[in-house]
């Protein structure tokens, strides 16, 4: 997993709450969007897929690629459709499961 991030965060402003991604803690900004949080935090890739392995991120942003799916408290979800909140444990999901090749 990167850590240096290519984005940068337009409102750096805000309450930040802690959250994991695959063991790593993070700052985000609480409400906001997690893809573009992990994003602007360097988190990349979000998954694998399950036949290749070949590295997944955010690609549309809208919910419509499924690029983004990651795993949120053990329910896999698309990172790009949901807020951050405090706590999040988000891993990325275990290949295999989320049906993509």
């Amino acid at each position: 997993m990167k850590t240096a991030s290519t984005f940068r965060e337009l409102e750096p402003e805000g309450a930040r709450v802690r959250v994991r991604f695959s063991g790593q803690d993070l700052m985000l900004r609480e409400g906001g969007n997690l893809a573009a949080e992990l994003l602007a935090a360097g988190v990349t890739p979000f998954r694998r897929t399950p036949v290749s392995g070949a590295p997944r991120a955010p690609f549309c942003m809208m919910g419509a690629c499924f690029d983004c799916l990651v795993e949120i408290d053990g329910v896999t979800r698309q990172a790009c459709m949901c807020e951050v909140g405090a706590g999040m444990e988000i891993a990325m999901p275990a290949a295999g499961r989320d049906g993509d090749a």
